[in-house]
């Protein structure tokens, strides 16, 4: 046996992956990870065919469209994105979220008896179908950064779409949901034709073919013009905002009772704008302004600035209160404060402002939990601006034994660095099958995302027409002297903001790689009314991944938290980092689904 042994050893090594059992991916020319193989695949065929990170991110995120339906991500839906231009040494902020019709007001909702805006699982989804954003925002970004043409982009789209793709375990996971098919059946024929066989649920590595969605990426792709790039993507852009699927769209949408009109599409643009930034250990945090919930990121560390955390030890019971208690206090400013800056005043210097958050420092205890959704506090007092502090909602805690059905299941994120330094991540969302409605003339199902709207006027976010709702949705750049040096994101809903503050934390507090950082057990406080229809609230609930041991989560409980046990707390996440010495790239992909990195 010893000789046996030793000739393993001498063969193999002794090398022992760590406990992640997943390598981190390290590259001198380019990196991609993303909620898929094939969608990593579909971005790396354009960094090897001469593209950069721009074509490359278009590429997997049109490819994901075919490839994660199930992770409520569907061409017409939405993303955000942050975008580094090495040559411009430019960092901006690009909304691709879908926006409000122009029927979509809270004196419309309130007319046809609701007080806050429905959706499915149930009959009522067609009333919260926002304008599609995404495609808007793939082709404002191939135009201001991209080298390669609309049909080139689509190509691997297109052929996962006409061709098929083997189902996985995740997808056929998902299909198996229940809601999934009740909600086919409430809106006929919904996927049923699409996705299963008779009705019956897909083996894992049987095919998967989407001809309505090849159809429409195809009639997309046509519009590419021989020698005129540019040309390319303005027809690209019109067939999907004025044309044939902007008709399709509308069509569809107003068939089962929606109000999207032609006006919407055609009047639909992304946004680029400046990030919102903070500091933090000597690294500049960069990520989206209110009409996301990002700067709660910036927040929460500017408060967590005030702990120790190294000497609390990753993980240890001090550190997960503390960090968590700090997330309570954020969310009691999102409710209150966050929403589309266009349409509201929104005192964003004063919530990132260092001496508000050493004032919120004080109201966390070390050792008693907040029970309830923390109320707002007064960042006025910061602020250059002038506003009122709001009352703090009077909220109705969900049924014993109830929980978020949501799940944290949706949304992908994609994030790609390229030989030149061009950094790019998008968190890309919408069209849940258990929410919303698939339209198999279109091939996908339209986004929901109104849903995060309310209808309580005076409030910032109370839905407006041509607003954007207060999206989950986020990710985030880091600079290092002047450089960008990394990519974070990780899909989860309300979790998702906490997920990334974990990821930050874990690689700058903790030094973790790329991989390790997104592997690392992750924790979640479920104290805050859900974004999402119905809004479930759990107060005092701090949910644990199973990796957290139980000696953890019993002095947790000790401290007032109601501690549960989740499958995931945001899955997804991704990191990518540049070594500003050695010009290095390095990511890692998460093991909680189907997420894989890659190498160029």
């Amino acid at each position: 046996m010893a000789q046996i042994e030793a000739l393993h050893e001498l063969e193999q090594g002794d090398y022992k992956l760590p406990d992640t059992g997943r390598p981190v991916v390290r590259s001198t020319k380019g990196v991609i990870s993303s909620g898929h193989y094939l969608t990593s695949i579909a971005g790396m065929r354009m960094l090897l065919n001469g593209g950069n990170a721009f074509d490359a991110i278009v590429a997997a995120g049109f490819a994901a469209a075919v490839i994660e339906p199930i992770a409520s991500y569907s061409l017409a839906a939405e993303g955000v994105f942050m975008l580094y231009d090495a040559k411009q040494n430019e960092m901006l902020s690009l909304s691709g979220q879908g926006t409000a019709p122009a029927k979509a007001t809270a004196e419309f909702y309130k007319s046809q008896g609701f007080d806050r805006i429905p959706t499915g699982p149930g009959k009522d989804a067609h009333l919260s179908f926002t304008v599609p954003g995404i495609v808007h925002a793939y082709i404002s970004m191939l135009e201001r950064y991209g080298t390669m043409t609309i049909d080139q982009v689509l190509a691997p789209a297109i052929d996962y779409a006409e061709n098929g793709i083997p189902h996985y375990e995740y997808m056929v996971n998902r299909l198996n949901n229940e809601n999934t098919g009740i909600q086919f059946d409430n809106y006929p024929p919904g996927g049923w034709d699409v996705f299963y066989n008779n009705r019956q649920l897909p083996e894992a590595g049987s095919t998967l073919l989407q001809p309505g969605l090849a159809n429409t990426m195809k009639a997309i792709s046509a519009a590419a013009v021989d020698g005129d790039r540019a040309a390319g993507l303005k027809a690209a852009l019109d067939v999907f905002y004025k044309g044939s699927v902007a008709k399709t769209i509308v069509d569809s949408a107003q068939s089962v009772g929606g109000i999207l009109s032609m006006d919407d599409l055609a009047n639909y643009t992304s946004i680029f704008g400046d990030p919102v930034a903070s500091t933090f250990e000597g690294y500049e945090i960069l990520g989206h302004d209110t009409w996301t919930q990002a700067p709660m990121l910036q927040q929460t560390l500017n408060i967590l600035e005030h702990f120790d955390l190294r000497a609390m030890g990753h993980n240890s019971p001090e550190y997960i209160h503390t960090v968590a208690e700090a997330l309570k206090l954020v969310f009691g400013d999102r409710e209150a404060y966050y929403a589309d800056p266009t349409y509201a005043e929104i005192p964003i210097d004063g919530l990132l402002s260092k001496e508000y958050a050493a004032e919120r420092v004080g109201l966390i205890d070390p050792e008693r939990a907040l029970p309830e959704q923390a109320a707002p506090g007064d960042p006025w007092k910061y602020s250059q601006g002038a506003g009122v502090v709001p009352k703090a909602p009077v909220l109705t805690a969900a049924p014993n034994g109830a929980h978020d059905s949501n799940n944290h299941e949706g949304t992908t994120h994609v994030s790609v660095i390229d030989n030149d330094g061009n950094m790019v991540c998008g968190t890309i969302s919408g069209g849940a099958f258990v929410k919303s409605v698939f339209f198999p003339e279109l091939g996908c199902a339209l986004s929901t995302r109104i849903e995060m709207f309310n209808c309580e006027e005076g409030h910032p976010n109370v839905v407006e027409p041509g607003k954007r709702p207060r999206t989950t949705l986020i990710n985030y750049m880091a600079r290092k002297d002047g450089q960008a040096v990394m990519t974070i994101g990780c899909p989860g809903g309300d979790n998702q903001a906490q997920a990334n503050v974990q990821l930050v934390l874990n690689t700058l507090i903790f030094g973790m790689d790329p991989q390790l950082a997104v592997e690392a057990p992750r924790f979640a406080t479920a104290n805050v009314a859900n974004s999402f229809f119905p809004h479930t609230y759990l107060p005092g609930v701090l949910e644990l991944e199973g990796g957290i041991p139980e000696s953890t989560a019993d002095a947790l409980a000790a401290w007032g938290h109601q501690v549960t046990r989740s499958a995931n707390c945001g899955l997804g996440a991704t990191v990518s980092v540049k070594d500003t010495k050695t010009g290095n790239l390095s990511t890692g992909a998460d093991p909680r689904r189907a997420c894989y990195a890659m190498g160029l």
